[in-house]
Protein backbone atom coordinates (compact mmCIF):
# COMPACT_ATOMS: atom_id res chain seq x y z
CA UNK A 1 0.00 0.00 0.00
CA UNK A 2 2.80 2.34 1.10
CA UNK A 3 4.05 1.74 -2.66
CA UNK A 4 1.23 2.87 -3.93
CA UNK A 5 0.91 6.29 -2.13
CA UNK A 6 4.44 7.00 -3.00
CA UNK A 7 3.84 6.18 -6.79
CA UNK A 8 0.73 8.79 -6.38
CA UNK A 9 2.20 11.23 -4.97
CA UNK A 10 5.69 11.08 -7.34
CA UNK A 11 3.03 11.50 -10.38
CA UNK A 12 1.39 14.44 -8.61
CA UNK A 13 4.17 15.94 -8.24
CA UNK A 14 5.34 15.64 -11.90
CA UNK A 15 2.25 16.93 -13.16
CA UNK A 16 2.01 19.71 -11.07
CA UNK A 17 6.12 20.39 -12.05
CA UNK A 18 4.94 19.93 -15.67
CA UNK A 19 2.00 22.64 -15.56
CA UNK A 20 4.13 25.15 -13.72
CA UNK A 21 6.65 25.34 -16.06
CA UNK A 22 3.89 25.19 -19.30
CA UNK A 23 2.21 28.09 -17.38
CA UNK A 24 5.62 30.15 -17.07
CA UNK A 25 6.88 29.63 -20.52
CA UNK A 26 3.19 30.98 -21.60
CA UNK A 27 3.59 34.42 -19.62
CA UNK A 28 4.93 36.98 -22.32
CA UNK A 29 5.40 40.09 -20.28
CA UNK A 30 4.77 43.64 -21.43
CA UNK A 31 8.07 45.32 -21.68
CA UNK A 32 9.61 48.67 -23.14
CA UNK A 33 10.87 48.85 -26.50
CA UNK A 34 14.42 48.68 -24.78
CA UNK A 35 13.77 46.07 -22.78
CA UNK A 36 12.04 44.04 -26.05
CA UNK A 37 15.34 44.11 -27.77
CA UNK A 38 17.85 43.11 -25.43
CA UNK A 39 14.60 40.22 -23.79
CA UNK A 40 16.05 37.63 -26.33
CA UNK A 41 12.32 35.92 -25.98
CA UNK A 42 8.93 36.55 -26.79
CA UNK A 43 7.65 39.63 -24.89
CA UNK A 44 4.75 41.63 -26.08
CA UNK A 45 4.94 45.37 -26.53
CA UNK A 46 2.71 48.24 -27.30
CA UNK A 47 2.59 51.51 -29.18
CA UNK A 48 0.49 53.46 -31.49
CA UNK A 49 1.02 53.37 -35.05
CA UNK A 50 3.61 55.96 -36.64
CA UNK A 51 2.14 57.95 -39.60
CA UNK A 52 2.83 56.70 -43.12
CA UNK A 53 5.04 54.03 -41.97
CA UNK A 54 3.06 50.81 -43.15
CA UNK A 55 3.93 49.11 -45.99
CA UNK A 56 2.75 45.23 -46.98
CA UNK A 57 4.57 43.17 -49.51
CA UNK A 58 2.23 40.51 -51.13
CA UNK A 59 5.23 38.43 -52.36
CA UNK A 60 6.57 37.49 -48.69
CA UNK A 61 2.99 38.38 -47.05
CA UNK A 62 4.86 40.82 -44.29
CA UNK A 63 3.35 43.57 -43.25
CA UNK A 64 5.99 46.70 -41.92
CA UNK A 65 5.45 49.47 -39.77
CA UNK A 66 6.63 51.41 -36.89
CA UNK A 67 5.15 51.65 -33.25
CA UNK A 68 6.17 54.59 -31.53
CA UNK A 69 6.04 54.89 -27.05
CA UNK A 70 3.50 57.61 -27.03
CA UNK A 71 5.29 58.19 -23.44
CA UNK A 72 9.20 58.35 -24.46
CA UNK A 73 8.44 59.11 -28.26
CA UNK A 74 10.60 55.77 -29.29
CA UNK A 75 10.14 54.24 -32.27
CA UNK A 76 10.39 50.19 -32.86
CA UNK A 77 10.18 48.48 -36.45
CA UNK A 78 8.21 45.80 -36.53
CA UNK A 79 7.61 42.33 -39.07
CA UNK A 80 4.32 40.59 -39.16
CA UNK A 81 3.89 37.73 -41.36
CA UNK A 82 0.47 37.06 -42.11
CA UNK A 83 -2.97 39.10 -43.18
CA UNK A 84 -3.56 42.54 -41.98
CA UNK A 85 -5.93 42.65 -39.15
CA UNK A 86 -9.27 44.59 -39.86
CA UNK A 87 -8.84 48.46 -39.28
CA UNK A 88 -5.23 48.60 -38.75
CA UNK A 89 -5.10 52.20 -39.88
CA UNK A 90 -7.29 53.42 -37.76
CA UNK A 91 -6.13 51.55 -34.35
CA UNK A 92 -5.77 53.95 -30.96
CA UNK A 93 -3.02 51.33 -29.80
CA UNK A 94 -1.08 48.27 -31.36
CA UNK A 95 0.31 45.42 -28.96
CA UNK A 96 2.81 42.76 -30.92
CA UNK A 97 3.78 39.47 -29.09
CA UNK A 98 6.85 38.37 -30.85
CA UNK A 99 11.12 38.61 -30.33
CA UNK A 100 13.37 41.00 -31.33
CA UNK A 101 15.86 39.65 -34.41
CA UNK A 102 17.82 41.26 -37.20
CA UNK A 103 17.05 44.77 -36.67
CA UNK A 104 13.15 44.89 -36.23
CA UNK A 105 10.98 43.20 -33.97
CA UNK A 106 9.02 40.06 -35.33
CA UNK A 107 5.32 39.85 -34.18
CA UNK A 108 3.53 36.27 -34.21
CA UNK A 109 0.28 38.15 -33.11
CA UNK A 110 -0.94 41.47 -33.48
CA UNK A 111 -3.73 42.72 -30.90
CA UNK A 112 -5.33 46.06 -32.55
CA UNK A 113 -7.34 48.15 -30.12
CA UNK A 114 -9.59 50.75 -32.28
CA UNK A 115 -11.52 53.75 -31.05
CA UNK A 116 -14.81 53.42 -29.42
CA UNK A 117 -17.84 54.31 -31.46
CA UNK A 118 -19.00 56.09 -28.09
CA UNK A 119 -15.41 58.24 -27.70
CA UNK A 120 -16.45 61.00 -30.41
CA UNK A 121 -19.74 61.23 -28.12
CA UNK A 122 -17.81 61.84 -24.73
CA UNK A 123 -15.12 64.75 -26.53
CA UNK A 124 -18.06 66.79 -28.10
CA UNK A 125 -19.87 66.89 -24.32
CA UNK A 126 -16.59 67.35 -23.01
CA UNK A 127 -15.68 70.48 -24.83
CA UNK A 128 -19.12 72.05 -24.50
CA UNK A 129 -20.95 69.92 -28.40
CA UNK A 130 -23.81 68.07 -29.32
CA UNK A 131 -24.82 66.13 -26.33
Amino acid sequence: MKKAYWAGGILILAFLALGLTTFSKSMTPYVSFDEAQKAGRTVQVMGGLAKDSTKYDAATNTLRFVLVDEATKATLPVAYRDVKPANFEDAVSIVAIGKYSDGAFHAEKLLVKCPSKYQGEEVEKEYGGKA
